[in-house]
């Protein structure tokens, strides 16, 4: 195990041997970021009275979180802390800028945790939903997430099978095992068996024949390094590797040695596909010939490949707010610019995005609201006109994501009406990060079992988004998908929208309630 604990297999398996125990402990979970900072939404810290593992931050604010941790335990109440600005902890400013929140959640339910960790170890990816209401529960995606619920994808440890013989694979096998990932080692020589058990290695595989290779248990989560030159070796361990869904597969060697291995892949009959999925020669650097270095530049650029790494930059986002609708029902003038608590409407409904999280924003209007271009690009919004307004919503769809066409970087899109003010800023933010689970490209809002906008959808959608006519707006897409949709709870004060002055009046005495 890796001294920091950094992986949330380490953190659970110790968190259940502390309760295991009988200790009372307490579950830190980072919830958001802003700006610089140490580590990503959903790193992991435990603690009890006495101990603690895994870390939030390079440092400078663990040791208060884990003061204010064990004061919950005491108390058995959540806690929701800000560090940084906007903090009340004035004396511990974070040094890099920006902002981290945690939530620390006291005496976490041992069944979560159990099977949480369970997963992780059956080398299983692993959904958490935690919520200062709700704590902590194991997500199933088959569920809308609640509104105040953060969702949190967490792979299996990266895994290096290593094969070969002498100082390289030595080398790189302590290496990883140092890091505190898995190590699975397969060697040839005694000397190099023995070698590997005295440093501590603890999954050390003797190779005996070629012809005879023992199964790999190799899955999306592992890399295969091979690190010998022996031909009569080489083909069957790399047909073996790439047979299986291992995410990198690298073999030693120069240039020239590793044409002459393809060759004899494809002599093998290998599949010229799988073999150009083999990385050769390895490593960051070239042409190293210290074991210890070419170790570094191997896990390297395993790392670099790895699908469960945190990702310091977000996935790019656009917002397209809807608000070319002709007010017909509206009795008293523009609907979108009527007065709600001293803003128009559609400046309330547009802050639910604000302007510094680096969301592209397009504002689609009609040519001639020239009332509404003024307040959209007072508050920062990119405006974008739709000449077939007459025509239906879906016009003004089509009109943003036509919009974004020249914006390649985008890969989602949130789906805003400017006639609904009073939707969160907290709540889109929700719709964003839900973005980041696995297999899910489409996210809907609901309220009371129906669903409504905001909506959130992946690039691969836009088509079929742009393809919808007349009033048909994304809930008309949402609901033919068969997979990868969720939706997430927004309470029905929320998600309320202006049709009528009726409806205004109504918004009206809530606000000022």
């Amino acid at each position: 195990m890796a001294i920091t604990g950094e992986h949330a297999q380490d953190v659970l398996a110790r968190l259940q041997s502390w309760m295991d125990a009988g200790s009372d402990v307490a579950l830190i979970v980072i919830m958001e970021t802003q700006g610089g900072a140490v580590r990503a939404p959903g790193a992991l810290l435990a603690v009890t009275e006495t101990d603690s593992i895994g870390y939030i931050s390079g440092g400078c604010i663990d040791e208060d979180v884990k003061l204010q941790a064990r004061q919950a335990i005491v108390d058995r109440k959540p806690r929701a802390l800000r560090y940084g600005q906007g903090s009340p902890f004035v004396d511990l400013p974070l040094p890099c800028g920006g902002a981290i929140e945690v939530l620390v959640l006291p005496r976490p339910n041992p069944g979560v945790i159990s099977q949480a960790l369970e997963r992780l170890m059956r080398r299983e990816a692993l959904l958490l939903a935690v919520s200062c209401s709700l704590g902590v529960s194991i997500f199933e995606a088959d569920r809308p997430v609640a509104s105040d619920e953060f969702i949190f994808h967490y792979a299996p440890k990266l895994r290096v099978r290593i094969a070969g013989r002498g100082a390289d694979a030595l080398a790189l096998a302590s290496i990883v095992d140092g890091a505190g990932y898995d190590t699975h080692l397969q060697l040839l020589d005694t000397d190099d068996i023995e070698a590997a058990q005295a440093a501590g290695l603890r999954s050390v595989q003797p190779l005996s024949t070629p012809s005879e290779l023992t199964s790999t248990y190799d899955d999306a989560w592992t890399a295969f390094v091979l690190l010998f030159h022996d031909q009569d070796w080489e083909v069957p361990l790399l047909q073996q590797a790439l047979a299986g869904p291992a995410f990198y597969i690298g073999a030693v060697g120069s240039q020239r040695t590793h044409e002459r291995r393809v060759r004899a892949l494809i002599e093998a009959e290998t599949n010229a596909a799988d073999i150009d999925r083999i990385h050769g020669p390895i490593g960051l650097v070239s042409s190293l010939r210290d074991a210890s270095m070419l170790a570094v530049s191997t896990l390297a650029e395993i790392i670099e490949c790895f699908p469960g790494k945190a990702r310091a930059a977000p996935v790019k986002t656009a917002c397209i707010l809807l608000a070319a609708g002709a007010s017909s029902r509206f009795s008293d003038g523009d609907k979108l610019l009527a007065d709600l608590d001293g803003l128009p409407v559609l400046e309330r409904a547009g802050a639910s995005i604000n302007a510094d999280e680096g969301v592209l924003r397009l504002a689609v209007i009609a040519p001639i609201d020239d009332a509404r271009r003024h307040w959209l690009r007072k508050s920062g919004w990119r405006v974008v006109e739709n000449p077939d307004t007459r025509e239906g919503q879906s016009t003004s769809l089509r009109a943003g994501l036509k919009a974004l066409e020249t914006e390649q970087d985008v890969e989602q899109v949130v789906i805003l009406l400017g006639d609904m003010p009073n939707v969160p800023a907290n709540h889109v933010q929700s719709l964003i990060r839900c973005a980041d689970i696995p297999d899910i490209s489409a996210i809907m809002s609901q309220s009371e079992g129906v669903l409504t906008p905001p909506a959130l959808f992946k690039r691969h959608h836009f088509k079929a988004l742009g393809a919808l006519e007349g009033d048909r707006g994304a809930k008309a897409l949402f609901l033919g998908l068969q997979t990868g949709t969720l939706s997430v709870d927004l309470s029905p004060d929320l998600a309320v929208d202006v049709d009528t002055v009726e409806d205004l009046n109504r918004l009206r005495e809530t606000v000022n309630a």
